[in-house]
């Protein structure tokens, strides 16, 4: 599994992490298929995929307690939790409060990485940047960052925070997703913030992609290999790809520790222009 820089921590994360949107149900609690997602979870985990991102609105919860039925056993300061507060709740005491649910539902004692899920133009964005000071001061997140926040956004967060950063902005990008790319991964490299892609394989529709599955041949990779190897190429980008499937979580963690060549990434970003 190949490593990359957490924002400017000297902290290294996984460039492939383990997304759990639907995992544990969408917004609202489904516990069909809990047993399968802990699995495939632990599954990754094995295979080095130790970063896991959830949010409390997946499931209503649940997806959180999956996360943390799914980490037990595993060492905790190998593994890298990253959470997210809903934006009805960035409210300071309500922000609080959410990160305490969280932590009961992963049931864990800290949060690596807390995000804003998304902004809210209804609450000082002021008062829920001290709220996320706050929580790190107090030891329940070891980092902040944001989520689908513009650059304007990201810079008002940045200029209400004291004494720490944000280190991630958590965005939709792959090959069919690629509107960061003219601001957002401009100013996140500028300024060492991760940018950490969600949705990397365009909810599926990449890793059918024929042209990707030629591109791959050469590399004996699957489509959505190659997908989520060109993401991961880009500077201070990581992903992180859901997977329930144990097959799926395997091709995942093995689109790292290989490289497709420069013509390939010239072809292929020709075709998704």
């Amino acid at each position: 599994m190949e490593f990359k820089e957490l924002g400017n921590t000297s902290i290294y994360i996984p460039a492939i992490g383990m997304g759990t949107w639907e995992i544990g149900g969408t917004f609202y609690p489904d516990y069909s298929l809990d047993k399968e997602a802990i699995n495939s979870l632990r599954k990754g985990l094995e295979l080095g995929m130790t970063l896991i991102d959830t949010a409390e609105m997946y499931g209503k919860g649940h997806s959180e307690e999956i996360v943390g039925k799914a980490i037990k056993g595993f060492p905790r300061d190998k593994i890298f939790i990253v959470t997210k507060v809903l934006p009805e709740n960035l409210r300071f005491y309500d922000l609080i409060n959410a990160a305490e649910r969280s932590l009961k539902r992963l049931d864990i004692d800290y949060i690596d990485l807390y995000l804003i899920h998304a902004p809210n133009l209804q609450i000082p964005l002021k008062e829920t940047m001290e709220a996320m000071e706050k929580l790190c001061d107090e030891g329940i997140v070891r980092f902040i960052g944001v989520s689908n926040f513009d650059v304007d956004d990201m810079e008002q967060a940045r200029k209400y925070l004291a004494k720490i950063d944000i280190v991630v902005n958590q965005v939709e990008y792959s090959l069919l997703s690629r509107d960061v790319e003219s601001t957002i991964l401009p100013y996140c490299i500028a300024n060492k913030i991760t940018l950490m892609a969600y949705c990397p394989l365009g909810r599926g529709v990449l890793a059918r992609d024929k042209f990707l599955t030629e591109i791959g041949i050469k590399y004996k990779k699957t489509a959505a290999q190659v997908a989520l190897n060109w993401l991961i190429q880009k500077e201070r980008v990581i992903a992180i790809p859901k997977a329930i499937k144990i097959k799926h979580i395997i091709e995942n963690a093995n689109s790292t520790d290989w490289r497709l060549n420069k013509e390939d990434i010239e072809l292929i970003e020709k075709h998704f222009n």
